[in-house]
């Protein structure tokens, strides 16, 4: 059975700082189908926005971030414990930073928790610690944080989602005729040192972090799928049935040929 790691971010799950309920059950719903074809490791954003909704500080500084995501991890968490129990799916809670990817001990022991985990049927849910950590010790954003957890417990493919519905020739929001890349084994040139946009106040990240997961999983031998995760439709019907509608898949440098030789021979 293939492994995959699907990531989501604060937009798809919260919304005026609080829980997206219907989202996150959507987004639940498929989890658990996904779990009948492949073993699942989650990682989720959600802690500060929504612990926003409980304590109102100033998130741009350190302490206010920092209460603020103690208080909504919790939040987020009995979230995610109450929609995964209607469907008799059991979850763990697991807080990392980027020195457990630093130290082999450390990541051998992170492997070895999902490796107990999965096989007995328990769904981890990552996130980053934002709480007892110093910002020397964090990615800043949970895309570069999944982009590590997948290569960590060795996935076949990490799975983005997002508020887009995939990687543009531009911004899709400002031009009507941006085009959507499908397929990627190559990223364009530059576009790694342009500053990170998010669109949604409580998100790290933007475009810019998403390409940045993307290029540590494509030269590290590993697939990425950034999808749109208000309306999870293409999502399933990839990784479900093998149909690409929208969304972009990254491939490691000389795959993208392969792949768009197989879409031809598909709608041929």
């Amino acid at each position: 059975m293939d492994r995959i790691v699907i990531k989501v971010g604060s937009a798809v799950l919260t919304e005026k700082n609080e829980i997206a309920k219907d989202r996150m059950m959507n987004l639940v719903y498929l989890i658990s189908k996904l779990r009948s074809k492949y073993e699942v490791v989650l990682v989720s954003s959600g802690a500060v926005a929504a612990g926003y909704s409980a304590l109102q500080l100033d998130k741009t500084k350190q302490i206010g971030k920092k209460a603020i995501a103690a208080a909504g991890q919790p939040i987020l968490m009995s979230s995610y414990k109450m929609m995964f129990d209607i469907l008799h799916i059991d979850t763990a809670q697991i807080l990392l930073t980027e020195d457990d990817f630093d130290s082999r001990k450390r990541t051998k022991m992170f492997q070895e928790i999902i490796n107990a985990h999965i096989p007995n049927n328990i769904l981890p849910i990552v996130n980053e610690n934002d709480i007892s950590s110093t910002p020397e010790q964090l990615f800043g954003d949970n895309d570069q944080l999944s982009a590590n957890v997948a290569q960590a417990v060795d996935a076949d493919l990490l799975v983005i989602l997002s508020d887009i519905n995939g990687y543009y020739d531009k911004d899709p929001s400002k031009h009507k005729d941006a085009k959507l890349y499908k397929v990627l084994d190559e990223l364009p040139e530059g576009v790694l040192d342009e500053c990170a946009t998010p669109n949604d106040p409580f998100a790290t990240g933007g475009i810019v972090t998403k390409l940045k997961a993307a290029d540590f999983m494509m030269r590290h031998g590993r697939k990425m799928f950034l999808s749109n995760g208000f309306d999870l439709e293409a999502c399933e019907a990839f990784l479900m049935k093998g149909e690409h509608t929208l969304g972009t898949l990254f491939l490691p440098k000389g795959e993208g040929k392969k792949e768009k030789k197989k879409d031809k021979k598909k709608k041929g």
